[in-house]
């Protein structure tokens, strides 16, 4: 099937309330299109120069989510285009779009990362830090917190997945509960292309797919 059946047959899969996120990395502004024409709204850019340049071709058709790691220094360089970063994890961060947005007079809507495997190689904070480190995010004016986002280790296996989509909901419900001001708990990105109907089933509401809809990446 090609991108267009894909994105068809996804949307078909996802309850309403769902938001799907296309994952761009390696991704031509045509194939892109070819997902818009689908009905593709948001798409998920992991490099600020990678998104920078697809912006220009497709800017007015859908809204985007900075999915990767993103470094202080590329701040500057996506905040006036990206509609929201689902992968905040450090106050430093926070601070640098912070003092970009206010800039630019916008709030930024962001998601914290939760390292949900507690893997020292990747980014994100772990869940037991969270409540901390959204406390004092809370406080900068250009940002607003709007919920929590997971990798979790990549297993070949889907239902490996499960036990961390369970503990960001557990942190996802922990947070709703403490009522933080400037923090509104309405997202969580949880599952990609081989998790995201199991990460439905624990909870989420955004899911980030780029191979299923897409085909194999190029890198």
């Amino acid at each position: 099937m090609g991108i267009k059946e894909n994105v068809k047959m996804i949307f078909d899969e996802l309850p309403k309330d769902v938001m799907l996120v296309a994952a761009t990395k390696s991704r031509t502004p045509e194939e892109i299109l070819e997902a818009v024409e689908a009905g593709l709204q948001v798409i998920g850019e992991n490099y600020a120069q990678e998104a920078e340049k697809k912006v220009n071709v497709i800017t007015d058709r859908v809204k985007y989510h900075f999915i990767g790691h993103l470094q202080r220094n590329k701040v500057k360089k996506v905040v006036g285009f990206i509609d929201m970063i689902e992968t905040v994890d450090s106050v430093k961060i926070a601070e640098e779009i912070d003092k970009r947005c206010a800039l630019l007079g916008k709030v930024m809507p962001i998601l914290i990362e939760i390292n949900s495997g507690r893997e020292s190689q990747k980014a994100g904070v772990f869940p037991e830090n969270a409540d901390e480190l959204i406390k004092r995010i809370a406080t900068f004016t250009h940002i607003k917190v709007m919920g929590l986002m997971t990798m979790g280790p990549l297993f070949g296996d889907p239902e490996d997945a499960r036990v961390f989509f369970v503990e960001t909901k557990r942190v996802f419900e922990r947070i709703s509960s403490l009522k933080i001001k400037n923090v509104e708990m309405k997202y969580l990105s949880m599952g990609m292309s081989n998790s995201y109907k199991v990460a439905i089933e624990e909870g989420t509401n955004i899911v980030r797919i780029g191979t299923r809809i897409f085909g194999a990446r190029r890198y």
